[in-house]
């Protein structure tokens, strides 16, 4: 009897949590706000509920880059993680050419932080850093994630900057 009593407390105990409404998948990360704000950073919160900031790429040409700091966390066992995503290539269709993938494969080897990923059509320079890192932290984060992927868009698309 006293199984069955346990097996029920269970039951309902699942069915309380079930009952509890979720946050808001788009819901801004308040975290990262202050962050940004301390690094004097201007940032537009998109439909998804991630931070997009735009940088100007130093170097002899004039070039910007676009970087996602996602409000969502991820977990697995004991980490937490937050991803920051800049895209570096965008393809005519879903499918990369053999090339382009190969050496985002080789940049990945080489990357010191992030990897290469893909996201339908876009190549994505991501950057998984734990979901309560420092501000420095993250400004690092974002600071690999934006010259890697412009530079990556620089070698693969010469003489464009779209993203």
């Amino acid at each position: 009897m006293r199984r069955i009593s346990i097996l029920f407390a269970a039951l309902l105990s699942t069915a309380a949590i079930a009952a509890e409404p979720a946050k808001p998948a788009n819901e801004p990360d308040p975290r990262i706000k202050t962050q940004l704000e301390e690094l004097e950073y201007e940032y537009k919160v998109d439909s998804d509920g991630d931070y997009q900031l735009t940088f100007a790429v130093e170097g002899k040409d004039k070039r910007s880059q676009l970087v996602f700091v996602r409000s969502p966390v991820q977990t697995f066992g004991e980490h937490t993680v937050r991803e920051i995503w800049s895209p570096g290539y965008k393809s005519k269709d879903k499918d990369f050419p053999a090339e382009v993938a190969n050496r985002l494969l080789v940049a990945t080897n080489v990357s010191k932080l992030g990897a290469w990923a893909k996201q339908d059509e876009y190549a994505v320079f991501v950057v998984k850093l734990r979901a309560d890192a420092s501000t420095k932290e993250l400004d690092d984060a974002i600071d690999a994630a934006v010259r890697s992927a412009d530079e990556m868009e620089a070698e693969l698309t010469p003489g464009k900057d779209d993203l």
